[in-house]
């Protein structure tokens, strides 16, 4: 055994000259004994204790060093109590310390809502918040007095701690995230109206075959004699349509094909037909329009009368007259 493990055996009160292979269990049970604890042992030379010092006279002559007569401009240090709270911020500091009180409830931490860093965080993060709002209530009226600006210039030109360049970096990145939270915005968008149209698809397709199980179902009770409703005939055989639908539906299929009715033999003649000579106009010979010829009301020509003479006829009669 090494002189570290005889140590701890003499501390566990055993004999360092036992065997080497029970040491593992001369430590374990001298750990659940509670004789080992963490710090018992040290390796190597143990820190000097810091003794405090309270060197008031060193103290005072720095501070004297640091404090200078200059005027209250160059120096703007302000010496005041925080400000007022205010109704919206003690309203957020209760609402923190009900939330801190069910949360140490739930884990059962063991200590007060005064105990828990986190409000007490909180709460001095307040207290820096209304201890500069009350240095500043203060220091810009007393600016003021002395007719000191506090705002900025319209025209003040301050030079950037950043170039151009990484800003238009900078600009360019908030831009390209600003596009993708708008483009999963809209894929989002386009994914549930797409959800709901089909919703709707199915919810009429639905519909649609119920109303003809429906409509079938009544055919069947029909045919059979067992009665079933008739309205869908009445109906057009769609349901939910109104009347004007129907009448409007109607018209325009008879207005384009008609009124239907029979539509073979429609010039055919019957009795009344036949009977009816009031339009018939005889036929006279050599009349006007016949292919006898003939003028209305003229005289009756001979046969060949307005018969045209030959070619060699005609000649002839060319020659005779020169």
């Amino acid at each position: 055994m090494t002189e570290y493990d005889d140590l701890l055996a003499a501390s566990a009160g055993y004999d360092s000259d036992s065997s080497d292979g029970d040491t593992d269990e001369e430590l374990k049970e001298a750990f659940a004994a509670g004789l080992l604890k963490p710090g018992l042992n040290i390796v190597g030379e143990a820190p000097e204790k810091k003794v405090a010092k309270n060197n008031v006279a060193a103290m005072k002559q720095k501070l004297a060093e640091m404090q200078k007569n200059l005027p209250w401009i160059e120096r703007l240090d302000l010496v005041n109590a925080p400000a007022p709270l205010a109704p919206e911020l003690a309203f957020k500091e209760d609402l923190h310390g009900k939330e801190r009180a069910t949360k140490l409830q739930q884990d059962q931490a063991g200590f007060t809502l005064e105990e828990d860093v986190v409000h007490n965080d909180f709460k001095r993060e307040m207290m820096f918040y209304r201890q500069a709002q009350a240095a500043v209530l203060e220091a810009i009226p007393r600016l003021h007095s002395m007719n000191i600006r506090t705002k900025r210039p319209e025209d003040y030109f301050a030079q950037m701690a950043k170039t151009d360049e990484h800003m238009n970096k900078i600009r360019s990145k908030l831009l390209s995230k600003e596009q993708g939270q708008e483009r999963a915005e809209k894929m989002s968008k386009l994914r549930e109206l797409k959800k709901y149209g089909k919703k709707v698809q199915v919810e009429v397709q639905q519909k649609r075959l119920k109303e003809k199980k429906d409509m079938m179902d009544e055919m069947k009770k029909i045919r059979k004699g067992q009665g079933g409703n008739m309205d869908f005939l009445e109906n057009g055989g769609g349901k939910g349509e109104s009347k004007g639908a129907i009448a409007g539906k109607r018209n325009a299929k008879d207005k384009k094909f008609g009124f239907g009715g029979k539509k073979r033999h429609l010039k055919k003649n019957d009795k009344n037909s036949t009977d009816d000579v009031s339009g018939f106009k005889p036929f006279i010979k050599g009349g006007a329009g016949s292919k006898f010829g003939g003028k209305p009301g003229g005289k009756k020509l001979g046969k060949g009368s307005n018969k045209r003479p030959g070619k060699g006829n005609r000649q002839k009669m060319k020659n005779k007259k020169k």
